[in-house]
């Protein structure tokens, strides 16, 4: 092979609203808001860890992206270092909805535990933790 991948650096999250999503990013999961220029434009990140989403709303003209921007078709996977029970009392705690979970489930590095639910535009978020 020709190169290696070392790690996810962002994804994008395709939005309806911005600042919605923003805010329940903040809230639910701790996410931290970064505003950046793209040449003449400003654009909205989430920061965690060495990462972070980029929140793209539908149809921004300026943003190249994919041709389907649809909210909702996002299904990620992140990782916790609490313990599972921590991560459903603060989903509790924030009022989300649980769609699924825990369950044993199988990550990149082996056995986890996971815990599904969605944010304002129905994209699908699990929440996992390693033994």
């Amino acid at each position: 092979m020709g190169f290696t991948i070392d790690r996810v650096d962002h994804i994008v999250i395709n939005c309806s609203d911005l600042d919605a999503t923003v805010a329940w990013y903040q809230r639910v999961l701790g996410l931290e808001r970064e505003e950046f220029a793209y040449g003449e434009h400003t654009h909205v990140a989430l920061k965690y860890g060495r990462q972070k989403f980029n929140v793209r709303p539908t149809g921004t003209a300026h943003w190249w992206s994919v041709d389907n921007d649809t909210p909702g078709t996002l299904d990620i996977c992140l990782i916790s270092t609490d313990p599972i029970e921590a991560v459903v009392g603060h989903l509790k705690a924030c009022g989300v909805e649980i769609a699924k979970g825990p369950v044993a489930q199988i990550g990149a590095l082996g056995p986890m535990t996971s815990v599904y639910f969605y944010d304002p535009d129905h994209n699908l978020i699990e929440v996992a933790v390693y033994p």
